[in-house]
């Protein structure tokens, strides 16, 4: 597999990122982020996973040595709810505002820039099959505009044995490939692109990609705890998914309970008086409470729907011409959202 090509942060040029993502559908910014504040956040997250048993004892915390006893995933409660103890830090959601990171994504996406309020922490255990991130494009889980970048963010080192991503250069260009329609998982043998590239990724480092480009993580082969974190950009100006904004998957989880013990007031909401537009719109929403196909996912639409209209003033959310409400109403399931946890 070739190696990462990748770009120092004297080259943040916005004509030269623009041409580096458009020619291979990613770039690795070395050195973007200060390893202190990366290394504030790791130090937050492994004084959670600690006590709960997911780190070896007599052991270097921030060395991170796996408990394997411990090992679960995304669809297991014990993930969950240590998930929702990391993704309720301040400092988590903090980072993905960083200046530097979103000086660079100024410069990619404009001057509305949105970023996307839950961005995706990735706990993964070593030799653990089912935590595996298997060959997918980001935009069936995010939805809205295709015009999304992510920011792959290690919050340590990440060699080889760790499991860094790879990236299929140049697969952006091929729009939405084929995909199993319930996991969103693409073959990779039948991905289209040029070639697959990966390499090291290190605190601080940013692997920035666009929402259509092909990707996966490789296997995580050593003894520790893989920790990372993916955050998405897009113009607040272009489709936003309103599930990207609420939590469709549960009735329990919020953002009250979300930022219960934040100190600052600066990001809770930050997003709330943007002039967004959503796809699908409120007015689609509300026909797919009582039209959609499963009673499972009429009441992932009313979630969607009662959380935004709860949280977000319904006056400055741009209606669709609702002239393309019968086309926009076949949105593939899984574009509406992939609730992570």
């Amino acid at each position: 597999m070739e190696t990462f090509r990748d770009i120092g942060a004297s080259q943040l040029d916005s004509a030269y990122l623009k041409s580096e993502l458009s020619s291979r559908g990613y770039m690795l910014i070395r050195q973007l982020l200060p390893i202190e504040d990366i290394g504030n956040l790791l130090n937050e997250i492994v004084q959670i996973l600690s006590p709960e048993g997911w780190l070896l004892p007599n052991q270097q915390h921030m060395g991170r040595a796996a408990n394997p006893k411990a090992a679960c995933g995304e669809s297991d409660l014990a993930f969950k709810r240590v998930y929702e103890k990391v993704f309720n830090l301040e400092a988590f959601h903090s980072l993905t505002h960083h200046p530097k990171l979103c000086n660079v994504m100024r410069l990619l996406v404009g001057p509305k820039l949105l970023v996307h309020p839950k961005p995706i922490a990735r706990l993964i255990f070593p030799n653990y099959d089912r935590s595996v991130i298997h060959t997918h494009q980001d935009h069936l889980a995010v939805g809205g505009d295709t015009n999304c970048f992510t920011a792959w963010l290690p919050l340590h080192d990440c060699p080889a044995e760790l499991g860094p991503l790879q990236i299929l250069e140049g697969s952006h260009h091929f729009g939405l490939q084929d995909a199993d329609p319930d996991t969103g998982v693409i073959s990779k043998d039948n991905a289209r692109g040029r070639e697959w590239v990966s390499g090291e990724i290190n605190a601080g480092d940013a692997l920035i990609f666009h929402s259509l480009t092909v990707h996966s993580a490789s296997p995580n082969t050593s003894s520790q705890l893989r920790i990372s974190m993916d955050c998405r950009f897009q113009d607040y100006s272009h489709d936003s998914n309103p599930a990207n904004f609420v939590f469709p998957g549960s009735n329990d989880r919020s953002w009250e309970s979300t930022y219960a013990h934040w100190l600052s007031e600066d990001l809770k909401y930050f997003w709330k008086h943007l002039p967004m537009t959503f796809k699908p719109s409120i007015d689609e929403l509300t026909t797919l409470v009582n039209t959609a196909d499963s009673e499972r996912m009429r009441a992932r639409y009313n979630r969607i729907l009662s959380q935004i209209k709860l949280q977000m003033p319904l006056d400055i959310i741009s209606e669709v011409d609702q002239g393309s409400l019968s086309s926009r109403l076949a949105l593939p399931q899984n574009q509406l959202g992939h609730e992570r946890l």
